[in-house]
């Protein structure tokens, strides 16, 4: 089995990684970090998810802002 020392993201999932976020900053704080409509028309972990799912770019950014809210 490999280890991923260095990937703080090794073993997170994505709704794991959206969930925490929507506790930290809430659906209208994501909105505003992250110009993604998923996240301000109707917001739900399910839609948002199918879309980060398909759209890499905006799955780096949610990903990048998991990051920057770790070190915090």
């Amino acid at each position: 089995m490999t280890q991923h020392p260095n990937n703080p993201l090794h073993g997170v999932t994505l709704q794991t990684i959206l969930t925490e976020l929507v506790a930290h900053y809430g659906w209208d704080g994501l909105a505003r970090l992250i110009d993604i409509r998923c996240f301000k028309s109707d917001p739900s972990i399910k839609s948002s998810l199918t879309f980060l799912r398909k759209t890499p770019w905006a799955r780096e950014k949610v990903e990048a802002l998991y990051l920057h809210m770790l070190k915090g």
